[in-house]
């Protein structure tokens, strides 16, 4: 088992699939703690950086002028499930600063909680940018941009101001040259960065731990990690790992995915950093992973991982709702030799 770095898919007594999953552990000075797999190569944090991206919402004053509350500022962290209370804090944000709907520039797709597109077709209305998954983020974007008197249209552009603090927000978190990181275009449309799997996990270290960031920034980035963990149920929804994760929590941690099968966790008590990747992307490892991580690291209470219990070792069921199998991690975190 040691050699391994898989999470394994068992059906029945077979094993029918496995996911090759690489993490890092990094604590708030900058040291590698704890790695498996390849923690140097970049990869496309996806959604796992929306805490970063939200800091320059407090850092540029738009938070404050337009009266962003906890369960604000942590919606725009989120890739939620379009249920009403998502819907309406989004059109919230967006009519405080003078805008609607129609301004975001995040696409369109039927929103993550089942329930909500049933109520969308039972009343015979349009699925809209609204419920799409980024649109929190997407309102903060906008705010800033109306705060700062810079073009509404264009604000998911990178060559736009927002994007630009955004890309050197990351930068300064993440202690990794600006130039150096990898660009993309995310699936709501705005860019998306990629930087080395061991430096996503420092940047969360330091947002665990605050005051590593200086004393401005430190309080910029509490803020957003405070929100998160005050407001868990803005960051996912129903039955979401990121919102029962950070309820179980108890304010300790605050963790967000990323699509294509990535996690980053803060730990507020510890100020360490964890990131996850699935090599191959599907995220259905995720979780597993990420629980594994933290059950060997020793972060979690008993207590705790009975919450969690149903995230760390999924069921796989049949059409009947039968359990015909499940997930199970197969790794050993490989503990650093630190100078």
């Amino acid at each position: 088992m040691k050699n391994e770095n898989l999470i394994k898919v068992r059906r029945g007594h077979n094993i029918e699939s496995v996911h090759h999953v690489h993490i890092a552990v990094v604590n708030a000075e900058g040291k590698l703690l704890h790695q498996l797999g390849e923690v140097d190569k970049k990869i496309y944090a996806r959604s796992s950086m929306k805490p970063l991206q939200a800091i320059p919402i407090v850092a540029t004053g738009a938070a404050d002028h337009y009266d962003f509350s906890d369960a604000d500022l942590s919606l725009c962290t989120a890739s939620h499930n379009g249920e009403d209370m998502h819907t309406n804090r989004v059109l919230s944000i967006l009519k405080r600063a003078g805008l609607d709907g129609t301004d975001l520039k995040c696409g369109t797709h039927k929103p993550r909680w089942e329930e909500a597109y049933k109520n969308l077709i039972l009343n015979h209305e349009e699925v809209t940018p609204l419920y799409n998954n980024c649109s929190g983020k997407h309102a903060g974007m906008l705010a800033t941009a109306k705060f700062m008197n810079e073009p509404i249209e264009t604000y998911y552009k990178l060559d736009h101001p927002v994007q630009q603090r955004i890309l050197q927000t990351i930068s300064d978190v993440c202690d990794y040259p600006k130039n150096d990181i990898e660009m993309g275009v995310d699936g709501c449309g705005v860019p998306v960065h990629g930087i080395p799997l061991k430096s996503l996990a420092y940047g969360f270290a330091r947002l665990a731990k605050p005051e590593t960031l200086g004393k401005e920034m430190g309080e910029y980035a509490k803020r957003v990690t405070k929100a998160m963990a005050a407001a868990p149920e803005m960051v996912g929804g129903t039955d979401r790992f990121c919102t029962d994760f950070m309820r179980v929590g108890e304010g300790r941690f605050f963790g967000k995915a990323g699509a294509e099968g990535v996690y980053c966790i803060g730990d507020m008590e510890t100020g360490l950093g964890v990131s996850v990747k699935v090599a191959d992307g599907n995220g259905r490892a995720v979780y597993p992973a990420a629980m594994e991580a933290l059950v060997q690291l020793g972060l979690l209470t008993d207590h705790q991982k009975e919450e969690l219990k149903e995230y760390h070792h999924p069921k796989l069921k049949n059409a009947r709702d039968e359990i015909i199998g499940e997930l199970i991690p197969s790794f050993q975190l490989n503990q650093m030799t630190l100078a």
